[in-house]
């Protein structure tokens, strides 16, 4: 009987890490509430004035500045920057341009029907990013989502490894988008420097159990920037997800990525360009919120550039705000 227990401590210690797990998977039940707690977050639903205190830390908020072509806009000070939280102008503690802070990207790839045709396409013009992008101290984690999300490569910075996993990607049938963007966030979210999520898919969402809203909160919390590269073989196609292409459009705004529309490999190869050329141009700011209590659960932050020439043209990218509190995420 020992040397039976023995085995099986061994088998278990051997068994792989396993990909992230969503609340609805083998979640513990929630604690009940006492009648207190009950009474007390109902008043304060019910109480407009109720306010929340804030955790004096510092925040760091990753931007990006292009000019009226598109093109990143390096060379900035510190001095070019203003930055406010909820209207209130803040005193920018850390600056830095052309940031080497270490990446950590996780990177999305929709395997479902609706892309099986441009897949192959795809995973050359992702392999081709990996190769160009990653340095030795950064990691990627690669992800494919259909009817479920698997975990193909988890983060690593060794390019055969990667390699090897765009080549055992496998298709599937529907579209977990948002149950990808959730997972990606939570594997992403305890790493150091900055987060990126790249996501290549048609728009489409067909059963996620993870909602949108969920999915924008999950990557705002982990402040991963999110860029989107939205598959668009037949544009006039009856069967595109409008709908599916805004919520994109939308969470890549909100976390201070971008978008882009790409019906064919010099789009796709294009759109991994400028992503790198952004992640190679971010300026970090970083500061410690002037106030301690606020009116809500959720703190808006704003960046303009002033003081250099063509400002008025150039375009800033960045986080829309954070959270004071996170969720059960």
């Amino acid at each position: 009987m020992k040397q039976l227990l023995l085995f099986l401590a061994a088998a278990v210690s051997l068994c792989p890490a396993q990909v992230p797990k969503p609340p609805w998977a083998g979640a513990a039940p929630p604690a009940k509430k006492s009648p207190a707690a009950d009474s007390s977050n109902s008043a304060a639903a019910q109480n407009p004035d109720t306010n929340f205190k804030v955790d004096v830390k510092l925040v760091n908020v990753f931007v990006t500045v292009t000019d009226d072509h598109g093109a990143p806009v390096a060379g900035l000070t510190k001095d070019n920057f203003a930055l406010t939280e909820d209207g209130t102008p803040q005193t920018i503690a850390v600056f830095d341009k052309e940031s080497a802070l270490p990446l950590s990207i996780v990177m999305d790839i929709d395997t479902s029907l609706s892309t099986r045709k441009d897949l192959p396409l795809e995973l050359t013009s992702a392999r081709r990013f990996a190769h160009a992008i990653l340095r030795p101290v950064d990691a990627l984690c690669l992800y494919a989502f259909s009817e479920t999300v698997d975990e193909i490569v988890p983060f690593t910075p060794d390019l055969k490894t990667i390699d090897h996993g765009i080549d055992h990607i496998h298709y599937g049938s529907a579209t977990a988008l948002y149950d990808a963007i959730y997972l990606g966030a939570q594997a992403v979210d305890r790493r150091q420097g900055r987060k990126v999520m790249v996501i290549i898919t048609d728009g489409g969402d067909t059963v996620s159990r993870i909602d949108y809203k969920e999915a924008v909160r999950a990557a705002q919390e982990a402040e991963v920037i999110v860029y989107s590269i939205i598959d668009v073989p037949i544009e006039a196609s009856a069967g595109r997800d409008l709908g599916g292409e805004h919520a994109l459009i939308q969470i890549s705004e909100d976390t201070g990525g971008k978008y882009f529309y790409a019906t064919s490999v010099p789009q796709l190869d294009e759109a991994f360009q400028k992503i790198s050329d952004e992640l190679r141009t971010q300026y970090l700011l970083a500061y410690y919120p002037s106030r301690r209590v606020s009116d809500s659960n959720f703190r808006r932050i704003d960046v303009k550039v002033t003081g250099a020439s063509a400002a008025a043209a150039f375009s800033v990218h960045h986080r829309a705000g954070y959270y004071t509190h996170k969720s059960r995420f």
